[in-house]
């Protein structure tokens, strides 16, 4: 590079490269330098082993957490910030899904390891980069290239597909790389074998993407979203929804993906709660429509959430004629509330029973019924006049 990266000048890391001279700054902080991309976490390697960078951190006054210690990974706290730190490793043992690794001092059999070419390379505290299988160009050109032999590179870990399409779908800006598709054609029954949580961590980054569009239809094409979304998929949905310039948001993209039942995804992707819970919600419930009055959107307002019937919106009719005007609508509507409690049922003497309950119901389906307009005094009076008449 031409100059030093802005990054390697951040205090925090300056202070903790000079502790450990010999480290260098790896994997996606040197791809984003090069790419001009906004950098986020920054991760080091270094020759030497967790015990000497313990200690070397430590006499400089430097926190140390040993996440990692039996992969050779710790983490360097300085302040807010914080920097994982791995001791150079080579493979010893992998079997699709993990790697038995022992340590080594070469820097290119570590890279060796790695996943992809614009992942492989490496950076000095001057700015000098190492790259020992032209990531520089590969990044240059667009294009995602497995280390070595795709199909070896696979077998060792075969959630390497799913990054293979992360990386697609962020970087390549030309034809996909043949050799790789290849090899993920044969190796895509392997998903299967991979944890759940580690497949929805990939998926979700994928359709989090701008513009996913090119890289969900090659993984329909290549079998890969069969053996993750067995339960069937329609990639038309979600090109729909990237064209009508809905949100990038990865649940709501998997609801438009799903062609069946949404509880056996969520169930066997191990979705947390909130998750499965939304995309359950995106694909039921209530809909707007372009020809609901503000009465009926309030109705609507009244049980569910102004984001959630928003999104629902996307999923049915896009940014087709009216549906745009329908979002700012409900965007400007705000959310009824019912103005009548248990308590106020109690304060007219009312026993506390069903009968309670029954009132509010009965005043709420009014106040419903009304387009959710009447004031507290009116729904008191309703709530009279139905007890007296009880």
């Amino acid at each position: 590079m031409s100059e030093l990266p802005s990054f390697l000048a951040e205090p925090t890391l300056a202070a903790v490269m000079a502790t450990l001279p010999e480290a260098r700054v790896v994997g996606g902080a040197v791809r984003d330098a090069l790419a001009g991309r906004p950098i986020t976490d920054i991760d080091l390697a270094t020759p030497c082993t967790p015990e000497q960078v313990t200690k070397a951190l430590q006499e400089a006054g430097i926190r140390v957490v040993p996440t990692g210690i039996d992969h050779g990974t710790v983490t360097a706290v300085l302040g807010e910030r914080s920097f994982e730190i791995t001791t150079l490793r080579r493979d010893v043992v992998t079997d699709g899904r993990h790697a038995v690794v022992a340590f080594t001092d070469d820097w290119r059999t570590d890279a060796a390891r790695r996943d992809f070419t614009i992942n492989a390379m490496s950076m000095a505290r001057d700015g000098e980069v190492f790259d020992y299988f032209g990531g520089t160009a590969d990044l240059r050109a667009g294009i995602v290239r497995f280390v070595g032999d795709p199909a070896t590179r696979i077998a060792e870990d075969h959630l390497r597909i799913l990054r293979y399409f992360r990386f697609f779908a962020r970087y390549s800006t030309g034809p996909a790389d043949a050799a790789a598709l290849a090899a993920i054609r044969a190796g895509a029954s392997g998903l299967g074998n991979l944890s759940a949580e580690r497949v929805w961590s990939e998926l979700s980054r994928i359709l989090a993407v701008p513009d996913p569009r090119a890289t969900v239809a090659l993984m329909a094409g290549l079998g890969v979203l069969d053996a993750v979304v067995p339960e069937g998929v329609d990639t038309a949905r979600v090109a729909r929804l990237v064209e009508a310039g809905a949100p990038a948001d990865p649940l709501l993209r998997l609801s438009a993906l799903l062609t069946g039942d949404a509880h056996a995804p969520a169930t066997r992707l191990r979705l947390s709660g909130w998750e499965r819970d939304r995309l359950l919600a995106l694909r039921g419930g209530p809909v707007p429509r372009p020809e609901s009055d503000d009465a009926a959107l309030r109705r609507l307002l009244a049980d569910e959430d102004q984001p959630m019937l928003t999104d629902r919106t996307w999923l049915s009719g896009g940014n087709a004629s009216g549906w745009a005007e329908l979002r700012r609508r409900l965007a400007a509507l705000p959310r009824p509330v019912f103005p009548v409690e248990g308590r106020d049922v109690l304060a007219l003497g009312e026993p506390e029973g069903p009968r309670v309950g029954a009132l509010l119901r009965e005043v709420r389906q009014w106040w419903l019924d009304g387009g959710c307009t009447a004031s507290r005094a009116e729904c008191l009076v309703e709530l009279v006049q139905r007890r007296s008449r009880g």
